[in-house]
């Protein structure tokens, strides 16, 4: 990893993955720095990683190469005017954005960032599994990319898109994504135990299951479909259950139900923006 200073605008779980990830890899802590008004969070990151920490941004922020924005979507429109007012210099560094519905232009006018990275990452970057999704802005080029995917690899897969709108897309399918695995997941079990399984069981099989499909579906030529019908028997057990999901059209309500969350996802962009312009 190329020798280049960082700072976190905020400290919650997000970015403590990402501040994981990195220790782990060996960058030395006094090249990352969080910025996270709780007193607490900002003592839990310091002793678990070793990080200088501020309660609010000041003129060292000007010295530093990518600013990671890690504020909630509401508290970004007060954390760009802070550190506008402290820390004017902070805008010739790489802006890189892992919140989710603020747009490019958005941090371009709050924050007067001119080069800037969105990441719309999930949970399971918390333990170096997760995948992201990334669009850069007309300002940055190769040298920007490549610095952005240095400080997100150690939380898992890294996915350019097109352009912003696709973004969008990314939220609903992957940003979201862990939720709709673990709804199944819950369903999963409690229809093991509803056939006299104990909960436990329930848990650990279906559990094992998910990650073991998930895992051969990433090392496997075979499409998703080509594997779901190796499983599947004319007349069997497998057969029987994948009728009664057809005639119940799952795969239709997943569609429904990622199209709501990308519509969501531009509703709530539209709606930063005209609060921004206010």
């Amino acid at each position: 990893m190329q020798d280049f200073s960082m700072a976190f605008i905020g400290g919650g779980n997000m970015a403590g993955a990402i501040i994981g990830g990195l220790r782990q890899a060996g960058v030395e802590p006094a090249r990352m720095l969080v910025v996270e008004p709780q007193a607490e969070q900002r003592e839990r990151l310091r002793e678990r990683f070793g990080v200088q920490s501020l309660a609010q941004p000041d003129a060292s922020l000007g010295a530093i190469d990518v600013l990671v924005w890690a504020v909630k979507p509401q508290q970004f429109r007060q954390a760009a005017q802070g550190l506008r007012e402290r820390a004017p210099g902070a805008s010739d560094g790489l802006h890189l954005s892992i919140m989710a519905g603020v747009r490019c232009a958005a941090i371009t006018r709050l924050a007067g960032a001119r080069r800037v990275v969105r990441a719309m990452p999930n949970t399971p970057a918390l333990i170096g599994r997760g995948v992201a999704g990334l669009v850069a802005n007309p300002a940055c080029g190769a040298a920007e990319r490549a610095r952005a995917e240095q400080v997100l690899a150690p939380t898992g897969e890294l996915v350019w898109v097109d352009d912003e709108p696709a973004l969008d897309a990314v939220t609903a399918l992957s940003g979201s994504g862990p939720a709709y695995m673990f709804y199944v997941l819950e369903a999963m079990i409690a229809a093991g135990v509803g056939l006299g399984l104990p909960e436990s069981v329930a848990q650990r099989l279906a559990s094992g299951t998910m990650a073991g499909a998930a895992a051969l579906a990433a090392g496997s030529p075979a499409t998703p479909a080509q594997l779901r019908e190796q499983v599947t028997s004319k007349g069997g057990t497998t057969a029987a259950a994948l009728e009664v999901l057809g005639a119940r059209d799952v795969a239709g309500a997943f569609d429904a139900a990622l199209r709501a969350a990308a519509r969501r996802a531009v509703e709530l962009a539209d709606a930063l923006e005209r609060e921004a312009g206010d």
